[in-house]
């Protein structure tokens, strides 16, 4: 993609916003057509497998609800992968608690990664999957965001609330400890 025609995206998208504003709907299905696979790429990317449809509409409520809020300083994209972000440090939190409040003997049994160990063919993927599964939850992030996503630095620093030499940096590591699981 040129960047002349990110641009071209960005003004369609604020356009969007414009149109749902005003009160055509239609607007808003635009969007969520435009983002939806992404947003769900974004969430298999970081680690979720259960309910990931239920994650992007409820990033696009969250998203909507606050629309005025989008000040237009980041994309669109970037703005609904910073709200998709938080909710699954949400429901990380929350599924965190509800596992300390299981009793052991009720915890035990088969995993969800089973399923998709068994879709994963090629050893390949595995290796590069318990690669990035190695790494640290900030390296896996800005990771899967810059080669799975191909966000830039930038937005990778608006996402995570840092800078972009720190994004730079931790994608750097990342890659090093990649590269290095692979080579062992």
């Amino acid at each position: 993609m040129n960047p002349g025609s990110r641009e071209s995206a960005e003004e369609t998208d604020l356009a969007l916003i414009a149109r749902w504003k005003a009160g055509d709907s239609r607007a808003a299905t635009e969007l969520v057509g435009r983002h939806a696979d992404s947003l769900a790429r974004f969430a298999t990317s970081a680690g979720e497998r259960e309910e990931i449809e239920e994650l992007v509409q409820d990033t696009f409520v969250r998203a909507f609800s606050s629309l005025d809020a989008f000040r237009g300083e980041s994309s669109l994209r970037t703005w609904l992968f910073t709200i998709e972000r938080r909710l699954m440090l949400d429901r990380r939190r929350a599924e965190k608690r509800q596992r300390s409040m299981v009793p052991i003997e009720e915890a035990e049994g088969a995993t969800e990664y089973d399923a998709l160990d068994g879709m994963v063919a090629q050893e390949t993927a595995i290796r590069v999957r318990r690669a990035v599964e190695a790494l640290s939850p900030m390296q896996r992030e800005v990771f899967t965001m810059r080669v799975e996503q191909g966000l830039s630095y930038k937005d990778i620093a608006v996402i995570l609330d840092t800078s972009e030499g720190a994004a730079r940096v931790h994608y750097h590591n990342a890659m090093c400890a990649v590269k290095e699981y692979l080579n062992d």
